[in-house]
């Protein structure tokens, strides 16, 4: 059980107080910087503590992954203009998740070869990366998940080095324990040199690495944010404002690539906020103007599904159907990740045999209950098994490779 602790200062004083610690021992800061609103308010709290000490300059970390929103672009540039922000402009072909296809379950960006079919045009700043030759470890296609850890890791490699990440639990439970509990159960957080305590609103890389994470921001509302950014007179992302217009729910304003997982219930935004951009965004990748209209609907499995066709007599044997209906390689992919799931209950008690067709709605989405219908709206959702607790495996990827090649 990971319980919370209030302390008699607040969130704003606390993470001054996060940040001058990280200043105190490290030689470098770099931010993870996405130009969205928590990422914004950790880099204006970096560069004032980074003022305070005389230190400087503070580095920024902005992967730029094409089907962006004019305004985030736009305050992408406003921050990186700033003397005091070291900025890294990553243009790369970098490989990311299009949940919105069967035939192109991953898309690249800034693709080679596909220069007119961008969603907008390479960006001209003088930060900008765009030579696959610039880091040495850059590989074409690399996920956005094994660039990150990479890069941390390239920077660090002169210096000592620490990234601040704007994650804030209050967005979640899963975001929560990410930070809380990475001291007591992963047994990465990093300890001050001479303390005894480990910081747990940090991580280390398990492999050993020089880099170090940090959250500052983890017990932030977003209330907070903005009394923060608007007190303060800070610059921040005017998508916000168009979002706030059109009645967007402050729950999902978040700033991200359009075709993923959870993204793409989004991406009928674009049409609402900038609908020349729109036409661009629909036409980059296999489905996006299907997902747009359908992603959050029941027949994708989403708000418990419709229920179980009529033409099926369990959830097994619709899971099944699905399963055949899906191109090869990427039912091998499914197949693995499901033995894997059943092979992980069984291990919990929970072998195939006592799996419930259909199980308590409540234990389901816990995910403390296996069952077929689990199963079958994870494939309905095209999530990868994500729903099944699955993440980016590069097994997976390279399966699909072929796939995608003969696709292109």
């Amino acid at each position: 059980m990971v319980d919370k602790h209030y302390h008699d200062i607040d969130v704003l004083e606390a993470a001054r107080q996060r940040i001058r610690l990280v200043f105190e021992h490290f030689e470098r800061v770099c931010v993870a910087f996405s130009g969205g609103k928590d990422s914004s308010v950790t880099l204006h709290l970096a560069l004032e503590v980074a003022r305070e000490l005389g230190r400087g300059p503070v580095h920024a970390l902005f992967i730029d992954l094409e089907g962006q929103y004019r305004p985030t672009i736009a305050h992408v540039a406003e921050m990186f203009d700033r003397p005091d922000v070291r900025p890294w402009w990553i243009c790369l072909p970098i490989n990311l998740r299009n949940a919105s296809s069967l035939r192109e379950p991953y898309w690249c960006a800034w693709e080679p070869g596909r220069e007119a079919d961008w969603v907008r045009p390479m960006p001209a700043h003088p930060s900008v990366v765009r030579d696959p030759g610039f880091f040495p470890f850059y590989r074409y296609r690399m996920e956005f998940e094994e660039f990150v850890p990479a890069f941390n890791e390239w920077l660090a490699q002169d210096a000592s080095t620490a990234f601040l990440v704007g994650i804030r639990s209050d967005e979640s439970l899963n975001r929560y324990l990410a930070v809380k509990r990475r001291a007591r159960v992963k047994k990465c957080a990093w300890t001050p040199p001479g303390a005894e305590a480990a910081v747990t609103w940090s991580a280390r890389d398990m492999a050993g690495g020089r880099a170090v994470t940090f959250f500052p921001i983890y017990d932030w509302k977003f209330e907070d944010l903005w009394r923060y950014t608007g007190e303060h007179g800070h610059a921040y992302n005017r998508l916000y404002d168009l979002m706030h217009r059109a009645g967007v729910p402050f729950s999902q304003m978040r700033i991200c690539q359009p075709y993923g997982d959870d993204q793409r219930k989004g991406l009928d935004l674009f049409h609402k906020l900038e609908p020349d951009t729109w036409f661009r965004v629909v036409a980059r990748v296999a489905g996006a103007n299907y997902a747009a209209r359908y992603c959050r609907q029941r027949l994708l499995g989403y708000r418990g599904g419709l229920g179980l066709p009529p033409t099926f007599g369990t959830w097994r044997q619709y899971s099944q159907f699905l399963l055949h209906s899906m191109p090869l390689p990427l039912r091998r992919v499914y197949l693995r990740r499901i033995e894997r799931f059943i092979q992980w209950w069984s291990r919990h008690d929970y072998p195939l045999g006592k799996w419930p067709d259909a199980g308590i709605p409540a234990l389901e989405n816990r995910k403390a209950q296996p069952s077929w219908r689990r199963v079958a709206l994870s494939l309905l959702k095209l999530d990868m098994a994500r729903s099944l607790s699955f993440g980016f495996a590069r097994r997976d990827l390279d399966a699909l490779a072929g796939s995608e090649e003969h696709t292109a």
